[in-house]
């Protein structure tokens, strides 16, 4: 990890900003449960979304006392409840980031999908900042090469949130050390390095909002939980043979099993959270109405559908380009009735972060 340690600064930034915009993503194979310094107890590899980001203007101004000071902004307005995230987040990448007391900063940012819309925001904003940082380093003479920069900015967004390092490339991103992974690490997310098939470069989205509360169990909590869970060991070991299968689906083009896989996994997600002590449930009566309609629709019609969760009761309905007509046509017939005032996202497989 030393290696991730800023040196060499040629030069003093007096003030100035850096923007980026970086999206969501949505795993198919998930991690739950985490030691250490926000490592992984599982790989995980996830695509990348397009339409779901989250644009960040780091504003910067050189200082003479040493301690954090910054301030948030959400769409424009002041947002104290995202300070301490950001405080915890700079207390920890402090020793990577040598300059950063030395600044004032300024962190305007919005998101492309509604606030508490019930899409997490923590991966696009939390790696969004990270690059930033980076791209400060950079002008102050730290030559990166490419690599380089998106594995330091990967690395400090996992500081933030877990799947925040998924989020600067894409259009699959593999988080956590697996042996048939070639460069794979729990340090940081990187590109899946291995052929896929072109079903899977324009895969879709459709992010059905059943709830846009507060998770009554943050996902923190919730990987804490997995310490002590009678099912830790089955569902690591679960996980990293799901990714091991997935492999060669994705090279092939193996709808049919990549659907297993994928809805296996997000099933077993939940699964945890159902048998951790103590016990809680993200998922809504509409998250099972929406999931009996796939299922239903799926034999009825022999479409390609498929559904993931994430930690809460939202569904991420997944499907081939080739079949967004039809499938557009079931949402609004069938699912949105179950979404919260209707709603859904069209969203797609995304290649990551860009500079704004």
């Amino acid at each position: 990890m030393d290696r991730f340690i800023g040196s060499g600064y040629l030069k003093k930034l007096n003030s100035g900003q850096v923007a980026w915009q970086s999206p969501s993503n949505i795993a198919l194979v998930k991690y739950w449960g985490k030691y250490g310094d926000q490592l992984p107890m599982n790989a995980s590899v996830s695509f990348t979304l397009n339409k779901s980001h989250t644009k960040t203007i780091l504003s910067y101004e050189q200082k003479k006392t040493r301690n954090f000071k910054f301030e948030v902004f959400l769409n424009g307005k002041r947002e104290h409840t995202f300070e301490p995230k950001i405080q915890n987040f700079f207390e920890r990448v402090a020793r990577y980031i040598p300059f950063l007391k030395e600044y004032d900063y300024k962190i305007e940012t919005s998101n492309s999908f509604p606030h508490s819309s019930g899409i997490a925001s923590s991966a696009s904003g939390m790696s969004a900042l990270a690059l930033g940082l980076v791209e400060m380093e950079s002008r102050m003479g730290s030559s990166y090469p490419d690599p380089f920069f998106k594995e330091k900015a990967s690395f400090l967004a996992r500081l933030g949130s877990g799947s925040a390092c998924r989020s600067i490339e894409g259009p699959l991103v593999v988080w956590g050390e697996h042996p048939e992974i070639k460069d794979s690490s729990n340090l940081f997310g990187i590109k899946f390095p291995y052929e896929v098939h072109e079903v899977f470069l324009s895969y879709q989205d459709c992010i059905l909002l059943v709830d846009k509360g507060e998770k009554q169990v943050s996902s923190t909590v919730g990987h804490q939980l997995m310490h002590d869970h009678p099912f830790a060991a089955q569902r690591f070991g679960q996980a990293q043979e799901n990714l091991s299968k997935l492999v060669p689906i994705l090279k092939n083009g193996e709808i049919k099993e990549f659907i297993k896989i994928v809805e296996s996994e997000a099933l077993s997600l939940h699964a945890m959270m159902l048998t951790s002590m103590p016990y809680f449930i993200l998922m809504k009566p509409n998250t099972l109405e929406i999931i009996n309609r796939i299922w239903e629709y799926r034999n009825n019609s022999n479409s390609n559908i498929c559904f993931t969760l994430d930690a809460g009761a939202n569904v991420h309905l997944l499907y081939p380009y080739s079949e967004s007509k039809e499938v557009l046509e079931f949402v609004n017939s069938k699912l949105a009735q179950f979404c919260k005032n209707g709603e859904f996202i069209l969203d797609g497989v995304g290649m990551g972060a860009s500079k704004i």
